[in-house]
Protein backbone atom coordinates (compact mmCIF):
# COMPACT_ATOMS: atom_id res chain seq x y z
CA UNK A 1 0.00 0.00 0.00
CA UNK A 2 2.79 2.19 1.13
CA UNK A 3 4.38 1.77 -2.66
CA UNK A 4 0.80 2.02 -4.39
CA UNK A 5 0.96 6.26 -2.40
CA UNK A 6 4.73 6.86 -3.23
CA UNK A 7 4.12 5.95 -7.01
CA UNK A 8 1.15 7.98 -7.29
CA UNK A 9 2.44 10.78 -5.09
CA UNK A 10 5.53 10.91 -7.97
CA UNK A 11 3.42 10.09 -10.95
CA UNK A 12 1.77 13.60 -12.84
CA UNK A 13 -2.38 13.92 -12.42
CA UNK A 14 -2.92 13.60 -16.42
CA UNK A 15 -0.75 10.35 -16.55
CA UNK A 16 -2.62 9.06 -13.40
CA UNK A 17 -5.43 9.76 -15.12
CA UNK A 18 -4.39 8.26 -18.59
CA UNK A 19 -3.36 4.67 -16.38
CA UNK A 20 -7.01 5.11 -14.46
CA UNK A 21 -8.58 4.90 -17.97
CA UNK A 22 -5.88 1.95 -19.21
CA UNK A 23 -6.85 -0.07 -16.18
CA UNK A 24 -11.19 0.53 -16.48
CA UNK A 25 -10.75 -0.90 -20.21
CA UNK A 26 -8.28 -3.89 -19.00
CA UNK A 27 -11.17 -4.72 -15.79
CA UNK A 28 -14.32 -4.43 -18.42
CA UNK A 29 -12.85 -6.35 -21.07
CA UNK A 30 -10.24 -8.82 -20.24
CA UNK A 31 -11.33 -10.27 -17.37
CA UNK A 32 -8.22 -13.15 -17.24
CA UNK A 33 -5.92 -10.67 -18.07
CA UNK A 34 -7.19 -8.33 -15.00
CA UNK A 35 -7.04 -11.80 -12.82
CA UNK A 36 -3.74 -12.08 -13.58
CA UNK A 37 -2.23 -8.34 -13.33
CA UNK A 38 -3.83 -7.53 -10.26
CA UNK A 39 -1.12 -9.87 -8.31
CA UNK A 40 1.36 -6.95 -9.84
CA UNK A 41 2.64 -3.64 -7.44
CA UNK A 42 0.97 -0.95 -8.97
CA UNK A 43 3.71 0.27 -11.28
CA UNK A 44 4.31 -3.23 -13.00
CA UNK A 45 -0.24 -3.29 -12.91
CA UNK A 46 -0.36 0.15 -14.64
CA UNK A 47 2.24 -0.53 -17.51
CA UNK A 48 0.62 -4.06 -18.11
CA UNK A 49 -3.07 -1.99 -18.14
CA UNK A 50 -1.78 0.36 -20.62
CA UNK A 51 -0.12 -2.17 -22.90
CA UNK A 52 -3.73 -4.21 -22.87
CA UNK A 53 -5.39 -1.12 -23.43
CA UNK A 54 -3.13 -0.60 -26.69
CA UNK A 55 -3.70 -4.02 -27.84
CA UNK A 56 -7.53 -4.13 -27.95
CA UNK A 57 -7.25 -0.71 -29.48
CA UNK A 58 -5.83 -3.01 -32.52
CA UNK A 59 -8.22 -5.85 -31.78
CA UNK A 60 -11.50 -4.15 -31.73
CA UNK A 61 -10.24 -2.31 -34.90
CA UNK A 62 -9.92 -5.73 -36.83
CA UNK A 63 -13.05 -7.34 -35.35
CA UNK A 64 -15.13 -4.30 -36.04
CA UNK A 65 -17.88 -4.26 -38.49
CA UNK A 66 -16.60 -1.59 -40.64
CA UNK A 67 -15.47 -1.74 -44.11
CA UNK A 68 -11.88 -3.43 -44.86
CA UNK A 69 -10.49 -0.23 -46.24
CA UNK A 70 -11.49 2.07 -42.96
CA UNK A 71 -10.19 -0.71 -40.68
CA UNK A 72 -7.01 -0.94 -42.94
CA UNK A 73 -6.92 3.14 -42.48
CA UNK A 74 -7.17 2.76 -38.71
CA UNK A 75 -4.40 0.11 -38.20
CA UNK A 76 -2.29 2.42 -39.90
CA UNK A 77 -3.31 5.58 -37.60
CA UNK A 78 -3.08 3.61 -34.88
CA UNK A 79 0.88 2.30 -36.12
CA UNK A 80 1.17 6.02 -36.23
CA UNK A 81 -0.08 6.59 -32.77
CA UNK A 82 2.74 4.07 -31.90
CA UNK A 83 5.41 5.75 -33.87
CA UNK A 84 5.25 8.87 -31.69
CA UNK A 85 4.95 7.06 -28.47
CA UNK A 86 8.46 5.40 -29.43
CA UNK A 87 9.95 8.85 -30.59
CA UNK A 88 9.06 10.28 -27.70
CA UNK A 89 6.30 12.82 -29.03
CA UNK A 90 3.46 11.77 -26.79
CA UNK A 91 3.58 14.63 -23.82
CA UNK A 92 1.09 14.32 -20.55
CA UNK A 93 -1.20 16.37 -21.53
CA UNK A 94 -1.63 14.61 -24.88
CA UNK A 95 -5.49 13.75 -25.77
CA UNK A 96 -5.02 10.00 -26.21
CA UNK A 97 -5.49 8.19 -22.79
CA UNK A 98 -3.81 5.11 -24.01
CA UNK A 99 -0.66 6.90 -25.93
CA UNK A 100 -0.04 9.31 -22.47
CA UNK A 101 -0.05 6.03 -20.28
CA UNK A 102 1.84 3.77 -22.92
CA UNK A 103 4.54 6.47 -23.21
CA UNK A 104 5.42 6.81 -19.47
CA UNK A 105 5.22 2.89 -19.24
CA UNK A 106 7.94 2.81 -21.92
CA UNK A 107 10.06 5.66 -20.02
CA UNK A 108 9.45 3.68 -16.83
CA UNK A 109 10.27 -0.23 -18.12
CA UNK A 110 12.23 -1.47 -20.98
CA UNK A 111 9.28 -2.28 -23.22
CA UNK A 112 10.14 -3.76 -26.87
CA UNK A 113 7.48 -1.50 -28.37
CA UNK A 114 7.94 -2.94 -31.64
CA UNK A 115 6.14 -5.96 -30.40
CA UNK A 116 2.82 -3.86 -31.13
CA UNK A 117 4.39 -3.10 -34.59
CA UNK A 118 4.13 -6.99 -34.60
CA UNK A 119 0.55 -6.83 -33.37
CA UNK A 120 -0.63 -4.32 -35.98
CA UNK A 121 0.78 -6.73 -38.55
CA UNK A 122 -1.17 -9.98 -37.35
CA UNK A 123 -4.42 -7.94 -37.47
CA UNK A 124 -3.38 -7.28 -40.87
CA UNK A 125 -3.07 -10.68 -41.57
CA UNK A 126 -6.46 -11.13 -40.24
CA UNK A 127 -7.92 -8.20 -42.72
CA UNK A 128 -6.82 -9.85 -45.76
CA UNK A 129 -8.38 -13.50 -44.75
CA UNK A 130 -5.29 -14.95 -44.27
CA UNK A 131 -5.69 -19.27 -43.94
CA UNK A 132 -2.93 -21.14 -42.82
CA UNK A 133 -1.94 -24.54 -44.36
CA UNK A 134 0.65 -25.56 -41.31
CA UNK A 135 1.41 -25.59 -38.21
CA UNK A 136 4.69 -23.75 -39.05
CA UNK A 137 2.53 -20.63 -40.81
CA UNK A 138 0.15 -20.78 -38.06
CA UNK A 139 2.98 -19.71 -35.85
CA UNK A 140 3.78 -16.69 -37.48
CA UNK A 141 0.44 -15.26 -36.94
CA UNK A 142 0.45 -16.30 -33.53
CA UNK A 143 3.90 -14.76 -32.85
CA UNK A 144 2.28 -11.64 -34.24
CA UNK A 145 -1.02 -11.80 -32.25
CA UNK A 146 0.00 -13.45 -29.03
CA UNK A 147 4.27 -14.39 -28.75
CA UNK A 148 4.84 -10.42 -28.91
CA UNK A 149 2.26 -9.65 -26.25
CA UNK A 150 4.67 -12.27 -24.26
CA UNK A 151 7.79 -10.63 -24.91
CA UNK A 152 6.09 -6.73 -24.41
CA UNK A 153 5.11 -7.92 -20.75
CA UNK A 154 8.52 -9.30 -20.00
CA UNK A 155 9.65 -5.73 -20.56
CA UNK A 156 7.09 -4.87 -17.77
CA UNK A 157 8.21 -7.87 -15.91
CA UNK A 158 12.04 -8.37 -16.14
CA UNK A 159 13.74 -11.38 -14.59
CA UNK A 160 15.52 -11.60 -11.34
CA UNK A 161 19.44 -10.63 -10.95
CA UNK A 162 21.33 -13.91 -11.86
CA UNK A 163 18.75 -16.03 -13.23
CA UNK A 164 19.88 -18.86 -14.69
CA UNK A 165 19.23 -18.98 -18.62
CA UNK A 166 17.61 -15.33 -18.54
CA UNK A 167 19.17 -14.88 -21.89
CA UNK A 168 16.14 -17.44 -23.02
CA UNK A 169 13.70 -15.46 -21.21
CA UNK A 170 12.10 -13.79 -24.61
CA UNK A 171 11.89 -17.08 -25.87
CA UNK A 172 10.00 -18.53 -23.01
CA UNK A 173 7.55 -15.48 -23.35
CA UNK A 174 6.86 -16.06 -26.80
CA UNK A 175 6.25 -19.61 -26.60
CA UNK A 176 3.70 -18.94 -23.48
CA UNK A 177 2.31 -16.73 -25.89
CA UNK A 178 1.33 -19.08 -28.37
CA UNK A 179 0.12 -21.62 -25.76
CA UNK A 180 -2.25 -19.12 -24.86
CA UNK A 181 -3.18 -18.03 -28.36
CA UNK A 182 -3.62 -21.71 -29.68
CA UNK A 183 -5.93 -22.24 -26.71
CA UNK A 184 -7.92 -19.33 -27.53
CA UNK A 185 -8.04 -20.36 -31.27
CA UNK A 186 -9.74 -23.69 -30.07
CA UNK A 187 -12.16 -22.11 -27.64
CA UNK A 188 -13.15 -19.63 -30.25
CA UNK A 189 -13.54 -22.27 -33.09
CA UNK A 190 -17.31 -22.04 -33.70
CA UNK A 191 -17.35 -18.28 -33.43
CA UNK A 192 -14.48 -17.72 -35.63
CA UNK A 193 -16.18 -19.90 -38.22
CA UNK A 194 -19.10 -17.51 -38.45
CA UNK A 195 -17.15 -14.37 -38.49
CA UNK A 196 -15.55 -16.48 -41.61
CA UNK A 197 -12.13 -16.84 -40.27
CA UNK A 198 -10.06 -20.30 -40.13
CA UNK A 199 -7.02 -20.44 -38.24
CA UNK A 200 -6.26 -24.20 -37.41
CA UNK A 201 -3.68 -25.43 -40.16
CA UNK A 202 -5.78 -27.09 -42.80
CA UNK A 203 -3.07 -29.89 -42.71
CA UNK A 204 -4.50 -30.84 -39.74
CA UNK A 205 -7.70 -29.99 -40.75
CA UNK A 206 -7.41 -32.25 -43.41
CA UNK A 207 -6.04 -35.30 -41.35
CA UNK A 208 -8.97 -35.50 -38.63
CA UNK A 209 -11.81 -35.13 -41.79
CA UNK A 210 -12.60 -31.39 -40.42
CA UNK A 211 -11.87 -29.85 -43.79
CA UNK A 212 -15.73 -28.99 -44.11
CA UNK A 213 -15.59 -26.14 -41.47
CA UNK A 214 -17.55 -25.57 -37.92
CA UNK A 215 -20.68 -23.94 -39.07
CA UNK A 216 -22.96 -25.76 -36.30
CA UNK A 217 -23.35 -27.09 -33.06
CA UNK A 218 -21.96 -30.80 -34.13
CA UNK A 219 -19.12 -31.49 -35.90
CA UNK A 220 -18.45 -32.18 -39.70
CA UNK A 221 -20.32 -35.40 -40.83
CA UNK A 222 -17.90 -38.23 -40.80
CA UNK A 223 -14.85 -36.36 -38.95
CA UNK A 224 -12.95 -37.20 -35.94
CA UNK A 225 -13.65 -33.81 -34.53
CA UNK A 226 -12.24 -35.00 -31.01
CA UNK A 227 -9.09 -36.36 -32.79
CA UNK A 228 -8.45 -33.25 -33.56
CA UNK A 229 -8.81 -31.08 -30.26
CA UNK A 230 -7.12 -33.68 -28.84
CA UNK A 231 -4.65 -33.39 -31.49
CA UNK A 232 -4.05 -29.34 -30.94
CA UNK A 233 -4.57 -29.44 -27.27
CA UNK A 234 -1.11 -32.03 -26.85
CA UNK A 235 0.42 -29.10 -29.28
CA UNK A 236 -0.78 -26.49 -26.74
CA UNK A 237 0.38 -28.42 -23.32
CA UNK A 238 4.11 -28.89 -25.10
CA UNK A 239 4.23 -25.24 -25.54
CA UNK A 240 2.78 -24.34 -22.36
CA UNK A 241 5.37 -27.08 -20.64
CA UNK A 242 8.47 -25.13 -22.70
CA UNK A 243 6.98 -21.55 -21.79
CA UNK A 244 6.59 -22.17 -18.23
CA UNK A 245 10.13 -22.16 -18.04
CA UNK A 246 10.11 -18.62 -17.82
CA UNK A 247 8.28 -18.70 -14.52
CA UNK A 248 11.88 -19.49 -12.11
CA UNK A 249 13.19 -16.19 -13.81
CA UNK A 250 10.44 -13.45 -12.54
CA UNK A 251 10.40 -12.12 -8.99
CA UNK A 252 7.33 -13.54 -7.13
CA UNK A 253 4.86 -11.52 -8.27
CA UNK A 254 5.65 -11.14 -11.71
CA UNK A 255 5.65 -15.09 -11.54
CA UNK A 256 2.68 -14.72 -9.92
CA UNK A 257 1.02 -12.75 -12.76
CA UNK A 258 1.76 -15.16 -15.18
CA UNK A 259 0.97 -18.58 -13.90
CA UNK A 260 -2.45 -17.04 -12.91
CA UNK A 261 -2.78 -16.01 -16.52
CA UNK A 262 -1.64 -19.24 -17.88
CA UNK A 263 -3.36 -21.26 -15.57
CA UNK A 264 -6.89 -19.91 -16.28
CA UNK A 265 -5.90 -20.92 -20.05
CA UNK A 266 -4.41 -24.06 -19.00
CA UNK A 267 -7.72 -25.29 -17.05
CA UNK A 268 -9.67 -23.87 -20.33
CA UNK A 269 -7.69 -26.57 -21.94
CA UNK A 270 -8.64 -29.34 -19.75
CA UNK A 271 -12.00 -28.09 -19.94
CA UNK A 272 -11.89 -28.40 -24.31
CA UNK A 273 -9.91 -31.80 -23.63
CA UNK A 274 -12.93 -33.59 -21.52
CA UNK A 275 -15.79 -32.54 -23.96
CA UNK A 276 -13.99 -31.30 -26.97
CA UNK A 277 -17.98 -30.37 -28.60
CA UNK A 278 -18.42 -27.88 -26.30
CA UNK A 279 -16.34 -25.27 -28.18
CA UNK A 280 -19.10 -25.75 -31.28
CA UNK A 281 -21.97 -25.49 -28.52
CA UNK A 282 -20.82 -22.06 -26.95
CA UNK A 283 -17.94 -20.17 -25.31
CA UNK A 284 -15.92 -22.25 -23.00
CA UNK A 285 -15.25 -20.70 -19.96
CA UNK A 286 -14.07 -21.00 -16.13
CA UNK A 287 -16.08 -19.70 -12.81
CA UNK A 288 -14.98 -16.61 -10.83
CA UNK A 289 -13.91 -19.11 -7.99
CA UNK A 290 -11.66 -21.20 -10.50
CA UNK A 291 -9.58 -18.38 -11.76
CA UNK A 292 -9.62 -17.14 -8.11
CA UNK A 293 -8.13 -20.68 -7.08
CA UNK A 294 -5.54 -20.10 -10.06
CA UNK A 295 -4.48 -16.81 -9.33
CA UNK A 296 -3.71 -18.53 -5.42
CA UNK A 297 -1.88 -21.05 -6.83
CA UNK A 298 0.33 -18.45 -8.60
CA UNK A 299 0.76 -15.96 -5.68
CA UNK A 300 2.06 -19.11 -3.59
CA UNK A 301 4.61 -20.27 -6.39
CA UNK A 302 3.82 -23.25 -6.52
CA UNK A 303 4.11 -23.73 -10.56
CA UNK A 304 7.90 -21.50 -10.22
CA UNK A 305 8.85 -24.24 -7.75
CA UNK A 306 7.98 -27.27 -10.13
CA UNK A 307 9.28 -26.19 -13.00
CA UNK A 308 12.59 -25.60 -11.08
CA UNK A 309 12.18 -28.90 -9.91
CA UNK A 310 11.71 -30.64 -13.30
CA UNK A 311 14.51 -28.34 -14.70
CA UNK A 312 16.99 -29.92 -12.14
CA UNK A 313 15.65 -32.99 -12.76
CA UNK A 314 16.61 -32.69 -15.94
CA UNK A 315 20.15 -31.55 -15.39
CA UNK A 316 21.17 -34.20 -13.06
Amino acid sequence: MIGSVESSVNTPAPVLAAYSYCEAVTGQQARNFAYGIRLLPTPKRRAMSALYAFSRRVDDIGDGALPDEVKAARLEETRAVLARIQDGGVDEDDTDPVAVALAHAARRFPIPLGGLDELIDGVQMDLRGETYETWDDLKVYCRCVAGAIGRLSLGVFGTEPGARGAERAPEYADTLGLALQLTNILRDVREDAEGGRTYLPADDLAKFGCAAGFNGPTPPEGSDFTGLVHFEVRRARALFAEGYRLLPMLDRRSGACVAAMAGIYRRLLDRIERDPEAVLRGRVSLPGHEKAYVAVRGLSGLDARHVTRRAVRRRA
